[in-house]
């Protein structure tokens, strides 16, 4: 599901730059699995992406120095517990560099991010302890999958 949103926060950001414009994406090279997602979304676009690593708080800096020395005309932030807790750090580097980002939690527009699309973190919360309270009711899992 993560590539499904990341390919409409792609689309969603485009209509905001110029056509031929690169657009960056900042992911936590600790994810491999979103890294690898990433990376099939860029192929599956045919247009060029430019992906800046950042893992600790040391690396948003120069991860947003090199995209925007590669001049990139706006910046996808991916999922990552990380970024949510650093958001207003990132926000303020987005603002500071006047690069137009898209983020996948509302809590990022929320102190001041241009956008966001994606999951609701209270709605995903909520319905953790939904689930919780079915099993310790006696549900087995596994349990179907919900998606709104």
């Amino acid at each position: 599901m993560t590539a499904t949103l990341t390919l409409k926060r792609l689309e969603l950001i485009r209509e905001l730059i110029p056509q031929n414009s690169t657009v960056g994406f900042l992911v936590n090279p600790d994810n491999q699995d979103l890294l690898q997602e990433i990376e099939d979304v860029a192929r599956s676009t045919g247009r060029s992406l430019e992906i800046a690593l950042a893992r600790n708080l040391d690396d948003l800096e120069p991860a947003f120095t090199q995209l925007v020395s590669a001049q990139v005309g706006a910046v996808l932030v991916s999922n990552d517990a990380f970024f949510l807790s650093q958001r207003v750090q990132l926000v303020a580097l987005a603002k500071r560099r006047s690069l137009p980002a898209s983020y996948g939690w509302r809590e990022f527009p929320a102190v001041g991010g241009l956008m966001s699309y994606g999951l609701s973190l209270p709605g995903t919360y909520q319905k953790v302890g939904t689930y919780a309270a079915r099993i310790l009711k006696g549900a087995q899992p596994p349990m179907p999958i919900e998606q709104k």
